[in-house]
């Protein structure tokens, strides 16, 4: 007997957006989308709830991106009030992301008290990572500390997309940015490590630094926890090296005139190449390069430089369309 159609909202509460879409499972037929500013997220969120309603279209589950799992999560979670308070303690570790989450989730549950909702992490896919690739080079005073890895379903959704076997790079590049490393569908590294805020270069985020940078800033320039985490955070990157501006699109049109624009351009292109070759190494060679996220998928130039740096791996390079939002979707569905 056909099971009922389920109409399941996916609700994604990024630092610097709020993302919903409602699909028709198992058809995985889109219904609505929207994405608007994080600040204006909570009447949103009500209005598209609203205007679903007055079309008569139901929502029979809710599923929200949540940035990180914790130790040992390996599958999505429904959101009971127990599974809330745990996903609560790891706020001191991702204060940005998981603040704006969890308050999506409060809001969801107000406007639709009766509705089902579950949590997917972006940490799972990663969880499935060898050992090695997991661990820092850090005594035991550093106990519990690891590689986690994040996007991690927008790399889910892309390896739906490939052939079952071969040796793949996926490039997830957007504001925020990261890469994986994947053999036969398999997870073996990735460069985000303990937080979003490691790896490759991003937005505003700068990725991997010297621990002896952040030691300086705090002991020698009298820079302050709360104000680091804001550098950091908000004000590196792109926007850091560029001085203007986080968005790649506005850089590659500045680019010819302004100075510090190329060098932003330049300085990402020559990270991205070489983590490419640091995963290619993981890998022992790489079949296919897969560009996906805002960066990866829209800007071609972009995409042409960091391949010409890596000319050498002949390896051939696609574009992917992710869409995290469905990969929540299949969740809900599967596990009903």
């Amino acid at each position: 007997m056909a099971l009922e159609p389920l109409n399941v909202l996916a609700v994604d509460a990024g630092s610097s957006s709020l993302k919903l879409a409602l699909y028709e499972m198992p058809s995985e037929r889109r219904i609505d989308e929207a994405s608007v500013a994080v600040g204006s997220s909570s009447e949103s969120l009500a209005s598209f709830v609203a205007s679903l309603r007055e079309r008569d279209m139901s929502i029979d589950a809710v599923v929200h991106r949540i940035v990180f799992g914790g130790p040992g999560a390996t599958q999505p979670q429904r959101a009971t009030p127990e599974e809330l308070q745990r996903i609560e303690g790891f706020v001191p570790m991702h204060p940005v992301h998981l603040r704006i989450e969890l308050d999506a989730i409060a809001e969801t549950q107000r406007l639709l008290p009766a509705i089902a909702q579950w949590l997917c992490f972006d940490t799972v896919f990663h969880e499935r990572m060898p050992a090695l690739a997991k661990r820092y080079p850090l005594g035991p005073e550093f106990e519990g500390i690891r590689r986690y890895g994040y996007h991690g379903l927008s790399y889910e959704y892309i390896v739906s997309t490939l052939p079952k076997t071969g040796r793949f790079v996926i490039a997830h590049l957007g504001s925020g940015a990261s890469m994986a490393a994947v053999r036969d569908g398999e997870p073996m590294d990735t460069t985000m490590g303990f937080s979003p805020l490691g790896g490759i270069m991003m937005g505003t985020r700068p990725g991997d630094l010297d621990p002896g940078v952040l030691l300086y800033a705090m002991e020698e320039l009298g820079i302050d926890a709360r104000r680091l985490r804001d550098a950091l955070t908000r004000h590196s990157g792109l926007l850091g090296a560029s001085q203007s501006t986080s968005d790649m699109r506005e850089l590659l049109e500045r680019e010819t005139h302004d100075e510090r624009a190329r060098e932003a351009v330049e300085l990402f292109v020559y990270i991205a190449a070489k983590a490419v070759g640091a995963l290619a190494t993981a890998l022992g060679g790489i079949d296919r390069l897969i560009f996906t996220g805002g960066i990866g998928e829209n800007a071609r130039v972009v995409r042409d430089r960091i391949c010409a740096r890596l000319a050498y791996l002949n390896a051939e390079s696609f574009v992917v369309p992710t869409n995290e939002a469905l990969a929540m979707c299949r969740h809900v569905w599967n596990g009903k």
